[in-house]
């Protein structure tokens, strides 16, 4: 995979909501920095069963209010601000999801690697709680859920 390191004073390289499928590698592309010495990547997949109740899920799709892209680039501009962070990215997938798709891919890079794992800790779980991205479940019981403001 080529890396095409950039220097520009931005942090912020891509902050998405999209229907369309994420790519990790365009992720990984756009944070990459010359004095960054520590990429931290975090890819959230479509998973066969819910995480509490362990129900097997036969459908999965996510939807996002308006505001959401905007909500996710506020969450990144705090994360930006609060670490040394040379370059960041963060892309959301709505819509119809099958098993093992991509639905979330954030990246950060750092001078550092403890730096780079601390921030991009906090970039999914802020875009957790606070971007408002919800899911719809269907399990094989047939019954359904939604999970509020994007808890994957």
């Amino acid at each position: 995979m080529s890396r095409m390191a950039q220097t520009h004073d931005e942090p912020l390289r891509l902050i998405a909501i999209r229907d369309s499928e994420l790519s990790v590698d365009e992720v990984f592309r756009a944070v990459g920095h010359d004095s960054a010495g520590g990429t931290a990547l975090f890819v959230g997949t479509v998973r066969d069963h819910d995480g509490p109740s362990g129900a097997e899920v036969t459908g999965l799709g996510y939807s996002a209010h308006p505001s959401a892209e905007a909500e996710l680039r506020r969450v990144a501009e705090k994360v930006a601000a609060d670490f040394p962070v040379r370059a960041l990215a963060a892309v959301h997938r709505v819509g119809e999801l099958r098993v093992g798709d991509l639905a979330v891919v954030v990246a950060v890079s750092c001078p550092h690697r403890a730096e780079a794992f601390a921030a991009c800790r906090r970039l999914i779980d802020d875009l957790k709680r606070e971007v408002p991205v919800w899911k719809h479940q269907a399990f094989a019981d047939g019954t359904e859920e939604w999970v509020g403001a994007c808890a994957h």
